[in-house]
């Protein structure tokens, strides 16, 4: 599985590294990153929960 953000879209809450830092993390910009090319198959399902957890709906988890 992989997780894309688009962060012209990101508004910067900070919800998905709360939720799955292992996969998301804040940048320098302020805007939410993925930080692994393949999501761990451990952390598979709170990368997807952080996902549908953005209020701005700009992570995509397939």
């Amino acid at each position: 599985m992989k997780a894309t953000i688009d962060r012209s879209g990101c508004i910067g809450c900070g919800l998905c590294p709360s939720i799955c830092p292992e996969v998301y993390q804040m940048a320098d910009d302020g805007l939410a990153e993925v930080i692994v090319d393949d999501i761990p198959s451990g952390v598979e399902g709170t990368a997807q929960e952080a996902a549908e957890s953005c209020p701005v709906s700009v992570i995509i988890v397939e």
